[in-house]
């Protein structure tokens, strides 16, 4: 029985209210808070940097899963580590030499994701998987929260779990991007390990009892 970690998207929260979305996650069942930051360049949006950050880390109890949604991510390594990350993802499709990326953020001692979009195949990953702790497959196309979820997702989870288990590895994926509960037991079928949810948690009339019900879904 596979149950998953749960990490709430604050991109979807009340940014006038971030204290008390921060709370309600702090209240919640869920595992993790995963941190959106977009630069206008990579993704077509630009969200919230390093003020916002160091604000939430004040405030929250729950470990930080900072997604970098950025061009040249190595810049910012050091100081998205010292705002408190416990994971920081980068995307493979910015990164020309991701494997010297992902042993800094490991030196920082933060765990090291490889972010991916819809369109990038998880065979590119081969030569690259036993060094990342998280794959975070992208469902939607990056920059905005309250897309719809891309069916595709499915198969690539599959093949991206046969290729962790075939190399022995402890590699988690998290998938990104409308992600509800209609979906989730599917994910987790497929291999998923964490659930990022934006729009479906914090749009919705009970918040607590959302992250609960995702929390509990297995497959």
């Amino acid at each position: 029985m596979r149950t998953p970690l749960i990490a709430p998207s604050l991109l979807a929260a009340d940014f006038a209210n971030l204290q008390s979305a921060i709370q309600m996650v702090n209240q919640s069942q869920a595992d993790w808070l995963h941190l959106d930051i977009m630069d206008g360049v990579f993704v077509p949006n630009i969200s919230f940097g390093m003020p916002v950050c160091e604000a939430v880390q004040r405030h929250t109890t729950k470990p930080l899963d900072v997604h970098l949604m950025i061009v040249q991510p190595e810049r910012y390594l050091e100081a998205f580590s010292r705002l408190g990350a416990s994971v920081i993802s980068v995307h493979y499709e910015a990164c020309p030499h991701l494997h010297r990326t992902l042993q800094q953020i490991k030196q920082l001692g933060c765990k090291a994701g490889i972010a991916i979009n819809p369109h990038t195949p998880v065979e590119a990953l081969q030569d690259i998987l036993h060094e990342a702790d998280l794959v975070c497959m992208m469902s939607v196309n990056p920059g905005f929260g309250g897309q719809q979820f891309i069916e595709h997702t499915y198969d690539k989870v599959r093949r991206l779990r046969r290729m962790i288990d075939e190399q022995g590895l402890q590699t988690l994926i998290e998938i990104d991007g409308g992600v509800k509960q209609s979906n989730a037991a599917a994910l987790i079928a497929a291999g998923a390990d964490v659930l990022v949810a934006g729009s479906f948690v914090f749009c919705a009339d009970d918040p607590l009892q959302t992250i609960a019900a995702l929390k509990q879904t297995t497959a």
